[in-house]
C-alpha cells in the first residue's frame, strides 16, 4: 500500500524528487560526516561523562531515522532496539592497545631480568677489579713518562752543545762542502740527543788534500772546547805526537792512556768527549788496531759515549777521478752523489784496515776556482790585509788546476792560500 503524502513532509516529497545519483550523492556525504565525528570522538578523553553519551547515541538515531526515508528496511529500527542493542567503539580498542603495550613493556623487562635460585638476592655480584690490569696502566704511566723525559733530554742536550751554531760557523767558513758539512751535523745531532749509546761515534773525512778536512777538525775542536771543558777535547796529530823515530808501541800506550782519562772523567760529569785524529793513513798498525779496540760496540758504558773523528787522504785520487770523470759538481752538491762517493772509498778504506767497517764515511770533494778566491779574501781578512781584485786574480792564477770542460778545479785546494800571501 502507498503511504499517503500527507504523512511526509515537504521536505521529503522535494528530495524524493531527485534523481537517484543526486541521493546516493547526499547519503555518501552524509556517511562521510558521521564517520568524520566518529574519528573526532577518539581524540577526546577516555573518561567521558553519561550525558555525553547519550548525547551522542541520540545523534546517532536521529541520523539512522533520516536515512530511513530513503528506504524502507531502515524504518524497522526503533529507539528501544537501538538503545537495546551494542555498538563497537573505538575507545575500547585505544584503551586495550595502551594496555597491551604496558603488557609487552613489563613482559620484556622481565625476560631481561635474570632467574636466580631461591633464596638467593637478586644482584649481580660485584665484578672484581685485575691486579694485572692495574699493572699494565702502571707500566703505560711510566714508560709515558720515559718518553717524555727523554725528549725534554734531546731538546737539553741540543741546546747545551749548540749544533746550530756550529753549523752556521761551518757553513760561512767552510768553502765548497755543502754536503760534507751536513752531513757531519747531522750525525752529530743524532749521537748527541742522548747520553745513552750502544757504540762510539766514528766520522771519517776522506778526500783530496787542501780541501778543508783538517779545517773542518779545527772549527770542531773549537766549537766543543766552548760548550765543555777544554780537558774534553783531543786533537792528535800523528807528525807530532807519534814521529817517526819513536816506537809505535810507546806511541800505542801513549794513545790509550789519553783516551782512558779522558773517558773517565767525562763520565763522572756526563759529558761526550771528542777525540780528533788527523794525517791517519800516517799512522802505523799497532795504532790503527788500538783504535778499532776503542770502536767496537761491546765495551763498557763510559767508552761507549765518545766521538772519534777521523781525517786522512785515503780515497783522495779516487775522488778526484770520480769528478774530472764524471765533471758533474751539482751531482756532489747533492746527497745522492755523496753516496756514490762513499761507494767508491769504501773498499779502499777496508783494504788499508777493518777500522773503517765501523765508521761514517763522510767525502770531501775538489775546490773550484771560486772556492779558492773566497779562502784567499778569508786569510786576508785574517791578516788585515786589504784585498786588490787584481792582485788577487795573480794569487788565484798562479795554483795548478784540473780543468774540465768550463769547470777549473784546484789541484791542492787552498793549501798553498797561506805560503802565497805569505811570499807576496
Amino acid at each position: 500500500e502507498e503511504v499517503p503524502d500527507t504523512g511526509i513532509p515537504a521536505a521529503s516529497r522535494k528530495i524524493a524528487s531527485l534523481s537517484s545519483p543526486l541521493r546516493a550523492i547526499i547519503r555518501l556525504r552524509r556517511r562521510y560526516r558521521v564517520h568524520k565525528k566518529s574519528r573526532l570522538h577518539l581524540e577526546l578523553p577516555r573518561e567521558k561523562p553519561t550525558e555525553f553519551v547519550h548525547t551522542r547515541l541520540l545523534q546517532r538515531q536521529i541520523s539512522l531515522n533520516r536515512t530511513g526515508l530513503y528506504g524502507p528496511s531502515m524504518s524497522l529500527f526503533n529507539q528501544t532496539g537501538f538503545e537495546s542493542s551494542q555498538y563497537f567503539t573505538f575507545d575500547t580498542s585505544v584503551e586495550q592497545h595502551v594496555m597491551k603495550k604496558c603488557r609487552r613493556k613489563k613482559s620484556r623487562r622481565k625476560s631481561r631480568m635474570v632467574l636466580y635460585p631461591d633464596k638467593t638476592k637478586r644482584y649481580l655480584p660485584t665484578e672484581e677489579k685485575s691486579k694485572a690490569k692495574r699493572c699494565l696502566f702502571l707500566l703505560m704511566a711510566i714508560i709515558f713518562f720515559q718518553i717524555l723525559n727523554a725528549i725534554e733530554n734531546l731538546d737539553d742536550n741540543l741546546q747545551k752543545y749548540d749544533l746550530d751554531g756550529l753549523e752556521k760557523t761551518m757553513h760561512r767558513e767552510v768553502f765548497g762542502q755543502k754536503v760534507a758539512v751536513e752531513g757531519i751535523v747531522e750525525l752529530l745531532k743524532d749521537y748527541l740527543a742522548t747520553h745513552i749509546h750502544n757504540k762510539p761515534l766514528v766520522i771519517s773525512l776522506n778526500g783530496p788534500t787542501g780541501v778543508g778536512k783538517s779545517h773542518v777538525g779545527w772549527l770542531l775542536a773549537k766549537h766543543f772546547r766552548s760548550v765543555m771543558a777544554n780537558e774534553f777535547v783531543l786533537q792528535y796529530f800523528v807528525m807530532h805526537h807519534c814521529p817517526s823515530g819513536v816506537a809505535p808501541l810507546t806511541c800505542e800506550i801513549d794513545l790509550s792512556k789519553k783516551i782512558s782519562d779522558i773517558v773517565t772523567r767525562a763520565e763522572i760529569e756526563e759529558k761526550t768527549p771528542l777525540f780528533i785524529l788527523d794525517e791517519v793513513e800516517l799512522m802505523s798498525p799497532v795504532l790503527l788496531d788500538t783504535l778499532s779496540r776503542f770502536f767496537e760496540p761491546n765495551q763498557t758504558n763510559e767508552f761507549l759515549n765518545a766521538i772519534y773523528v777521523l781525517i786522512s787522504n785515503i780515497g783522495g785520487g779516487e775522488i778526484t777521478k770520480f769528478l774530472i770523470q764524471n765533471d758533474s759538481a751539482e751531482l756532489l752538491r747533492q746527497h745522492r752523489g755523496a753516496e756514490e762517493l762513499v761507494s767508491i772509498i769504501q773498499p779502499v778504506l777496508s783494504r788499508v784496515h777493518p777500522l773503517w767497517k765501523s765508521a761514517d764515511i763522510v767525502p770531501f770533494v775538489l775546490l773550484e776556482k771560486t772556492h779558492v778566491v773566497n779562502c784567499f779574501l778569508e786569510q786576508m781578512r785574517r791578516e788585515g790585509l786589504y784585498p786588490d781584485q787584481k792582485h788577487l786574480e795573480h794569487l788565484v792564477d798562479q795554483l795548478s788546476y784540473y780543468s774540465t770542460g768550463d769547470k777549473q778545479y784546484s789541484r791542492m785546494g787552498c793549501k798553498q792560500v797561506v805560503a802565497k800571501l805569505n811570499l807576496q
